[in-house]
């Protein structure tokens, strides 16, 4: 995974939620957008403070996201260990 340098995540910012760079406009909107069938030309005329970089580095975050593998913690067990 390349570092994706417009993607920040920010406790003060949208709820610590990932945003393009640390504007209020989180990846998931962008992401959303996209599924929805909108075009980036739409995106950006919507939102003409982002770039088309932006939204490329929200797809790779967002592929990245999905590709992550979450280990449920199974407390119960710890404790009788």
């Amino acid at each position: 995974m390349k570092h994706l340098t417009r993607i920040s995540l920010n406790p003060k910012v949208m709820g610590g939620k990932p945003c393009i760079r640390g504007l209020r406009v989180m990846v998931g909107t962008i992401i959303g957008l996209l599924a929805a069938g909108h075009s980036t030309t739409e995106i950006l005329n919507a939102y003409p403070h982002l770039e088309e970089q932006d939204i490329r580095e929200a797809l790779s975050y967002a592929a990245w996201r999905v590709e992550e593998i979450e280990i449920p913690l199974n407390i119960e067990d710890s404790k009788e260990s």
